[in-house]
């Protein structure tokens, strides 16, 4: 199934906008963080968690474009909206539990009495996984993105 809107002007439609979606939302992070702990910190724009969840944004806008480009009852749609749906029950479950028990473990050695073992060396990252509301406004930001992109064609 060829679709020559998919590949138009720069290439695979589906891709770009699923990359720009990516993209938004880890800028969103820095501005969001700027906002509410009045902190600038660029690093977030490489970081995993927080507001809005990248991941779901990156799945969500693949997903959107593909069901506006080949169809929402086509096979494309469906593995792409399957795929999409694995992505962020995995960043707003097993991601965040790991992120939590990271947390405790963190705590753990920070109050370890005596000498810590070499095993205890490094700070464990916590900020793993995002909450129910991160993964939807990433699904949401993902869905605007792909189905207004589309639209762009």
């Amino acid at each position: 199934m060829e679709l020559n809107a998919a590949n138009y002007h720069l290439g695979n439609l589906i891709l770009i906008l699923a990359a720009v979606s990516w993209a938004v939302a880890q800028i969103l992070k820095v501005v969001i963080q700027l906002l509410t702990k009045r902190r600038l910190d660029w690093r977030q724009i490489w970081a995993s968690g927080g507001m809005p969840s990248s991941h779901s944004a990156f799945v969500s806008a693949c997903a959107a474009s593909t069901g506006m480009l080949y169809g929402f009852s086509s096979p494309l749609f469906a593995i792409a909206a399957v795929v999409a749906i694995v992505v962020m029950y995995d960043a707003a479950n097993v991601r965040k539990a790991a992120g939590e028990q990271a947390k405790i473990l963190n705590y753990m050695m920070d109050h370890w009495s005596e000498m810590k073992p070499e095993l205890f060396g490094k700070e464990l990252k916590e900020l793993l996984g995002h909450t129910p509301m991160q993964v939807i406004m990433g699904a949401l930001l993902g869905v605007a993105i792909g189905l207004g992109g589309t639209f762009l064609i």
